[in-house]
C-alpha cells in the first residue's frame, strides 16, 4: 500500500508536523543575513578620529604638568590665573561666535552663562580656605595614588563619542567629578589660598568647559580639529620635557601607538568579524 507523501515542512513551533522537532529544511536560513551592519573603516579616517582620545590625554598630560610648576614654584599662582581667565575668554569667544548660527536668543545665552560664571568663582573664592585643608592629614604617597585613580577613572569615563553642530553637549558628568575631585585633592597640597583659587579654577576651565571647545571644533573643521591635537601634544611635550624626559619619551611613543598602531590593527582585525 503506498504511503502518503509528507506535507511540506513549515517553520511553526505551535504546528504539529511530521517531522522531528529538530528537523529543518534547505529554507530554515535562506533569510539570514551575515554581517549586515559591518562598517568598512579607511586607515587615515580612523586616525582622525583617534584624536579625540589623544586630545583628551594630553590635556590631563598638561594639567599634571601645570600643578607639578605650581608646586615647585615655575609657576606663579596670578600668571595661572591670567592664563586661564584669557584662554576661557578666548575659548569662549569662539564658541559663542560659532553658536550665533544655532542659538536664536544669543543675548539671553549670554547673560545667563556671565550670571553662572561669576556664581560659581565666587563659590569657589569662598570655598578656598577648605579645600586648602581638607587632606592635610592625608601622607602624599595617599595623595598621588589617589591622583592617579582618579585620572585614570576621568580617561576611562570620559564622553569620546562624536560631536556635531546641533549636539554640542557637556561631557560625562562622572568623568568631570573624577578629574576635580583629583583637582581639589592636589590642591589641598598648597599652603596659600591663591595658589588653591588658581589651580581649581584652572581645573574647571580645563576639565568642564575645554573640552566642549574640542566638541566644536571638531565638528566644524577636521583641519582645526587636527591643529588643535599637534598644539596639545607639542605643549605637553615641552612642559614635561623640563620635568622629566623618560616620561616624555613613554608619553610620545604611546601617541604614536594610539593614532597610527591601534587604527591598522582595528582595521586587520576586521576580517574576523
Amino acid at each position: 500500500m503506498p504511503t502518503k507523501p509528507k506535507a511540506p515542512w513549515r517553520k511553526l513551533l505551535y504546528v504539529k508536523q511530521d517531522y522531528p522537532d529538530n528537523y529543518v529544511d534547505e529554507t530554515f536560513l535562506e533569510e539570514l543575513q551575515k554581517n549586515a551592519n559591518v562598517r568598512q573603516y579607511e586607515y587615515w579616517s580612523v586616525v582622525l578620529e583617534s584624536t579625540i582620545i589623544s586630545q583628551h590625554i594630553s590635556s590631563i598630560v598638561i594639567f599634571v604638568a601645570i600643578f607639578i610648576y605650581l608646586y615647585f614654584g615655575l609657576l606663579s599662582s596670578h600668571a595661572l590665573i591670567y592664563i586661564g581667565t584669557v584662554g576661557t575668554a578666548i575659548g569662549y569667544g569662539f564658541w559663542d561666535w560659532s553658536n550665533t548660527m544655532l542659538t536664536p536668543d544669543s543675548n539671553y545665552q549670554r547673560r545667563k552663562i556671565f550670571k553662572g560664571a561669576v556664581l560659581f568663582f565666587l563659590t569657589l573664592l569662598g570655598l578656598t580656605p577648605i579645600l586648602k585643608t581638607l587632606t592635610e592629614k592625608t601622607s602624599e604617597d595617599t595623595i598621588w595614588a589617589l591622583t592617579v585613580i582618579l585620572f585614570l577613572a576621568n580617561l576611562a569615563f570620559h564622553d569620546y563619542g562624536s560631536g556635531n553642530r546641533r549636539n554640542i553637549k557637556y561631557p560625562g558628568s562622572l568623568s568631570t567629578n573624577a578629574a576635580i575631585f583629583a583637582s581639589v585633592v592636589l590642591a589641598s597640597r598648597f599652603k596659600t589660598n591663591l595658589h588653591v583659587f588658581g589651580l581649581m579654577s584652572f581645573a574647571v576651565e580645563w576639565f568642564a568647559l575645554f573640552p566642549m571647545l574640542r566638541r566644536q571644533v571638531r565638528s566644524i573643521s577636521n583641519g582645526g580639529n587636527l591643529v588643535l591635537t599637534i598644539v596639545l601634544f607639542l605643549t605637553a611635550t615641552t612642559l614635561f620635557s623640563q620635568i622629566s624626559p623618560a616620561i616624555v619619551v613613554i608619553y610620545i611613543l604611546g601617541m604614536v601607538f594610539l593614532t597610527f598602531v591601534c587604527p591598522f590593527w582595528l582595521i586587520w582585525i576586521q576580517r574576523y568579524k
